[in-house]
């Protein structure tokens, strides 16, 4: 007899007719083993706390980071310090002032700016004949002006104006940043109550100063001005920062700025 065999797949899942014959299985169960619990440690509480914080913190940050507002807040801090340090550095190292006038041609023109070491550094011990200083006289009701130092304290300064010479303690100066005054009419002096006797000893924390443009400054020869006190010292000239140009009514330049005068004055 011919049978017809076919086959068989074998796909019976062990652990499904395990699960499927638990109910009829009668016998004793032996007791589990109880899985030993690891300890918790505090710190390792705090650990993971921690470390949840930052990330929170961190998401925060970088949110807020995001927003413009943010960026804008930003800006202004950095805007802030730097207006902060340039303050102080022109406060007290060094500052930026115009020339207004001829008196100190042809060393310093007309609108010329000038760079300044503060007196906040240029103290009294510093100051040497031949320094050009800007300083404040009651006579210019406090309005800077600029001039050079020709004595100090202690020096006695005589002045020989038919010669165009100036003596301090009995030695004639070499004045070689003057103009040429050969064969000029004498320098310009006050008489009466405005004019200065001389020799004239300077008094201690004091200072005799002229313009370089000896017959067109109003200077220590005037005796409204007379001896400067050095506390009215605003600081010693440095540099030239920007050469100035003059204009007359018409708006004609009549003298030209020349860029070769920035830097230092001697």
């Amino acid at each position: 007899m011919d049978f017809d065999y076919k086959p068989v797949e074998d796909n019976i899942d062990l652990d499904e007719l395990y699960e499927l014959m638990k109910p009829y299985d009668t016998r004793p169960r032996q007791p589990q083993p109880a899985q030993a619990v690891r300890e918790v440690k505090p710190t390792e509480v705090r650990q993971v706390r921690s470390a949840e914080t930052r990330r929170k913190a961190a998401k925060k940050e970088e949110e807020e980071k995001s927003d413009p507002l943010y960026e804008c807040y930003g800006v202004l801090h950095d805007i802030a310090y730097v207006l902060m340090i340039v303050t102080l550095l022109f406060v007290f190292v060094v500052r930026l002032v115009g020339v207004d006038g001829k008196s100190m041609l042809p060393t310093l023109h007309h609108g010329d700016y000038l760079i300044l070491e503060s007196n906040f550094l240029y103290g009294d011990d510093d100051i040497e004949t031949g320094d050009i200083v800007v300083l404040t006289v009651p006579y210019y009701k406090e309005e800077p002006i600029v001039k050079r130092v020709i004595a100090t304290g202690g020096q006695t300064v005589d002045i020989d104006f038919q010669n165009h010479l100036v003596y301090v303690d009995g030695v004639a100066l070499d004045e070689s940043y003057l103009m040429d005054y050969t064969g000029q009419e004498s320098w310009y002096n006050w008489t009466g109550e405005y004019a200065m006797e001389y020799p004239a000893t300077v008094p201690e924390g004091s200072i005799f100063v002229l313009g370089d443009n000896r017959n067109n400054s109003t200077d220590s020869r005037f005796a409204p001005v007379g001896m400067v006190d050095t506390r009215c010292i605003l600081g010693k000239v440095l540099a030239v920062a920007l050469p100035g140009e003059t204009r007359d009514e018409q708006g004609n330049v009549t003298d030209p700025r020349d860029w070769s005068r920035i830097g230092l004055v001697d």
